[in-house]
């Protein structure tokens, strides 16, 4: 069962275009690209992704490209959240960390599939506005924090899931080691232009690493990712 009721659409647009122009994103941009799990695909279809960027920027909220929140961060391309997404497996039962709220549309996606969702974000302004976004809409399965996300929540951990936004130079060890066996981690790994979208899997303790497909971030920036 998906999380939290929609909020009526803010100024702007008409609410039944912002629907058709959900749906075309999910068929064009997901469904043809691969994305399968019809979860994913059901969230992606219900989340106003316009309501997570500014006014200016709501006729483009559905292309396929990311678009700056502010800060010099951005709010993902649809087609990369529905990857990593559906690369968690989530089956509705599990608690997941993310790191890097930035806008909050990917946290809210995560809000939808997961029991729980407990959310990092680095910068002071984008944690403050994702979360009264989140809370406007209805969200009561996400719990948003400012910290340097490197180093994980370890006061919620251990996690099921961990999701990271943001480019990692390697695995940050706080993360794995706030991950339950038979957990997963989906992460960005490279360097500053160009990176690896990541599996790691917990398994006898250790690391399964697998790599899915090449990928575009900002740095992780913190003590076990990349300097300020």
């Amino acid at each position: 069962m998906l999380g939290a009721p929609l909020p009526r659409d803010l100024p702007g647009p008409p609410t039944a275009r912002f629907a058709r122009e959900r749906e075309r994103m999910v068929e064009e941009q997901l469904v043809r690209r691969g994305i399968t799990d019809a979860r994913v695909l059901e969230a992606m279809r219900k989340v106003p992704r316009h309501l997570f960027v500014e006014e200016a920027l709501r006729d483009r909220a559905y292309g396929d490209h990311p678009l700056p929140i502010g800060e010099g961060q951005t709010i993902s391309q649809p087609y990369i959240v529905g990857i990593m997404t559906q690369l968690l497996h989530l089956t509705g039962t599990e608690k997941v960390l993310e790191i890097g709220s930035g806008s909050g549309y990917q946290t809210a996606v995560l809000a939808e599939l997961a029991r729980r969702v407990c959310s990092v974000e680095r910068i002071a302004s984008l944690a403050a506005r994702a979360r009264a976004t989140l809370e406007a809409m209805g969200y009561t399965n996400v719990w948003v924090r400012t910290a340097d996300g490197t180093f994980g929540w370890p006061d919620e951990a251990p996690f099921d899931r961990i999701l990271v936004s943001a480019a990692a130079p390697a695995v940050p060890e706080p993360l794995f080691d706030q991950l339950v066996e038979g957990g997963r981690m989906v992460l960005p790994v490279g360097d500053p232009f160009a990176q690896t979208l990541t599996v790691v899997d917990r398994v006898g303790g250790e690391k399964k690493i697998s790599a899915d497909s090449g990928c575009v971030f900002v740095k992780l920036i913190g003590k076990y990712g990349w300097e300020a």
